[in-house]
């Protein structure tokens, strides 16, 4: 499991140590991967919280855009059972 963030190395360091996060960052600073994956807003340089569920072949299998901070996590878990079958 990766985060994607326009943040850089830096700040994207001190936030995952933190907040304890046991999955991976990657910095996006000039918003090319935000782009492709059409979450960037624009001019305004941020991008939107969506999750891309994608499989071990690469194959894209859920898009979730309604993320809700508080319960991502447990609903990202629930989604990925589902998925699963």
């Amino acid at each position: 499991m990766y985060g994607a963030s326009l943040d850089d190395v830096a700040s994207l360091a001190k936030f995952a140590k933190d907040q304890e996060l046991e999955f991976s960052l990657l910095s996006d600073p000039d918003g090319s991967a935000a782009t492709r994956y059409g979450v960037l807003s624009g001019k305004a340089r941020w991008a939107s919280r969506v999750t891309f569920v994608i499989d071990e072949q690469g194959v894209l299998r859920a898009i979730e855009d309604g993320v809700k901070v508080r319960t991502h996590g447990e609903d990202l878990v629930k989604l990925i059972e589902r998925l699963k079958g």
